[in-house]
């Protein structure tokens, strides 16, 4: 099962900060069915696809972190 990776803008979203953080928002909650089926009911499939899930939080993540040190260099560039 892949979870959805990619959001749709909305036009209440005025910022690219608001866009990232919905985004994982909704990274995060399309797990929660999938944690409780493997924590409660030991349901091994459902595991393996919160792994799955992690895995794709932590390119997110790694793609956020990226993006605000670019962001924060450009940033000290038009300071200067």
């Amino acid at each position: 099962m892949e979870t959805n990776s990619e959001t749709q803008s909305t036009e209440s979203e005025s910022t690219p900060a608001n866009g990232r953080f919905a985004e994982l928002q909704q990274l995060v909650a399309g797990m929660a069915s999938d944690f409780e089926k493997f924590y409660r009911d030991g349901n091994k499939a459902a595991g393996t696809r919160v792994r799955n899930s992690m895995q794709e939080l932590k390119a997110f993540a790694q793609t956020v972190r990226e993006e605000v040190l670019t962001l924060r260099s450009q940033g000290k560039e038009q300071a200067q």
